[in-house]
């Protein structure tokens, strides 16, 4: 009686809501919204890393502009890893030594699968980002900038890796550049340890994801990464309950 205009519009919802078919959902309609979305930028992903504005980013970053290569091949494979940990521990970035073993594995996936959707979660909910190879450099770009850009949506994290001592000395150096503006140092760890995830895993079903994006994109379904990543539990610390925690 009051509003009367109130409840004229709460009426013409209720009926709209009677007239949707048995099953019908919200959640479902985004669901398939997004699986949508995942399958039009596998396309545009082919072009990502090669084609894409670099940015700030170094432009063919050697490792010999980072390390003495000749000086460190005189050293043990654990003597370089202490090298690069404290280099790099000082630093505003991410980094890694990968087992030989490990990164043939990931080559070699990475060579019949070059671009994946990752997910990295949020306060509320999950980012996706596609992450695309481009020779040993894996390109990572959000999803929305990719659905608003194309393939000209610039990289806002690549990891470099340098096979450079991997035959003599069993290990592979990695090391990033990140765009600080969409990124911080925890969350663009939190994408570099899902290819190790999703690249250098034992579990079928976990390295099938990888092969359905890029092979069977109709197939994809993007929930199954966050249900995988869920698992892993890779991402826990970026959710606000658990930072209140360690504070």
């Amino acid at each position: 009686r009051s509003s009367p205009d109130v409840f004229e519009s709460r009426m013409e919802k209720r009926s709209e809501v009677k007239k949707q078919p048995v099953g019908y959902s919200k959640q479902g309609e985004f669901i398939k919204c997004m699986e949508e979305k995942a399958r039009r930028i596998f396309f545009i992903a082919e072009g990502l890393g090669t084609k894409t504005s670099k940015g700030g980013f170094t432009k063919d970053k050697t490792l010999d502009s980072i390390l003495n290569v000749e000086m460190v091949k005189e050293k043990s494979a654990e003597e370089i890893k202490q090298i690069w940990h404290q280099y790099f521990s000082a630093k505003d970035t991410v980094y890694a030594v990968i087992p030989a073993e490990k990164f043939d594995l990931i080559w070699k996936r990475a060579q019949k699968c070059p671009s994946f959707l990752y997910a990295l979660p949020r306060k509320e909910g999950y980012e996706f980002f596609v992450g695309q190879w481009s020779g040993t450099e894996l390109h990572f770009t959000s999803l929305i900038n990719i659905q608003t850009q194309g393939e000209t949506a610039p990289s806002q994290l690549v990891l470099y890796h340098y096979p450079e001592l991997q035959e003599e000395k069993g290990i592979v150096l990695m090391t990033a550049e990140m765009d600080s503006k969409f990124l911080v140092v925890h969350e663009a760890q939190c994408l570099a340890n899902q290819v190790q995830l999703f690249y250098a895993t034992d579990r079928s079903e976990t390295y099938e994801l990888v092969e359905t994006f890029n092979h069977r994109s109709s197939k994809f379904k993007y929930m199954s990464v966050i249900a995988e990543l869920e698992q892993s539990g890779l991402g826990r610390e970026l959710r606000p309950a658990q930072v209140s925690d360690k504070s």
